[in-house]
């Protein structure tokens, strides 16, 4: 395993932060933007600000997505992930995993998520 410097990890996260403008949830994980903002969205908070780098829990290095109080849901299902994107310029998919747990939604209401780490883990 390679070794790499902190510097080269929070480059990588760096782009998360100064990007990484939207949350969505989702009814199942996308790969791609259109998917987390259109086809499996259920709802989303916009003009959100994703930490600066710091140490990972484990190992290695992580930004954290703050806790979301009042995003916006927009159809009614059950949200199973959450997605990460860039919707300025050249829009992207940054990043996307499983809720720690499903949550059901209703159009029209507000939703809530915890804060959220995104980590790059150190190579064993």
């Amino acid at each position: 395993m390679v070794y790499l410097n902190d510097n080269v990890l929070d480059n990588g996260l760096n782009y998360l932060t100064t990007n990484g403008d939207r949350v969505d949830i989702c009814s199942q994980e996308p790969t791609t933007y259109t998917e987390a903002t259109s086809t499996y969205s259920l709802g989303y908070k916009d003009t959100l600000t994703v930490g600066s780098p710091q140490n990972g829990d484990a190992s290695g290095r992580k930004v954290t997505i703050p806790a979301i109080t009042d995003g916006e849901v927009t159809a009614t299902g059950t949200a199973s992930h959450w997605a990460l994107t860039k919707t300025t310029a050249t829009t992207a998919l940054l990043a996307a995993q499983t809720l720690t747990a499903s949550q059901g939604v209703t159009n029209g209401n507000a939703f809530s998520l915890g804060a959220i780490d995104i980590e790059i883990p150190d190579p064993s």
